[in-house]
């Protein structure tokens, strides 16, 4: 009797433990979310940027940065990176040392996929920006002056859009596990 309400209460192992499919996709995640806040951490720049005061003048180099902490999207977008991974690490030593996955791992599992997508898609507009400009407001480029500050920001981009694909497989996997559950 107390077996069968286990098997209720867990996920995607009950008494039969836990998937090697979701380890894989815990760990996948942990390093894809962790790398993408690192590398989006260390992203910095400076050029010296020419400026025309007059066209009488020649023109002036002045000193500018890049940097992550300049933007708020980036910043919510490498702590909710920073949040994703550590919960990886969590949920994966949990899972392993309980050979289970309740419903509450699930359930956060989903909340994960709804933070790293939300940041996801501040910074990727932010970055868009960055990259087109806008002309309705006067917003020039800056990806042509600040190229690589630019291109690892697009790096990890992918790598939380990677590891956020990969928590939602975790989600579907849990889904599936629990629909067959329910089914039989």
């Amino acid at each position: 009797m107390e077996s069968q309400s286990n098997d209720k209460v867990t996920g995607g192992g009950g008494t039969k433990g836990v998937s090697i499919c979701d380890l894989i996709l815990r760990v996948s995640a942990l390093f894809l979310t962790l790398a993408a806040a690192i590398v989006i951490g260390l992203d910095k720049q400076t050029k010296f940027v020419p400026i025309q005061i007059t066209p009488t003048l020649p023109p002036v180099s002045v000193e500018a940065h890049a940097k992550w902490f300049y933007l708020s999207a980036f910043v919510y977008f490498l702590v909710s990176n920073v949040i994703a991974s550590s919960y990886a690490a969590i949920s994966s030593l949990i899972v392993l040392a309980t050979r289970r996955l309740t419903q509450i791992t699930i359930v956060f599992d989903l909340f994960i996929v709804a933070l790293l997508f939300s940041a996801n898609g501040a910074a990727l507009a932010i970055g868009l920006m960055g990259y087109q400009g806008n002309s309705h407001v006067q917003w020039n480029k800056v990806c042509n002056v600040f190229d690589r500050f630019c291109e690892r920001a697009a790096i990890s981009f992918v790598l939380s859009l990677v590891g956020s694909i990969a928590f939602l497989a975790l989600v579907a996997v849990a889904a599936l596990t629990l629909h067959k559950r329910i089914s039989k």
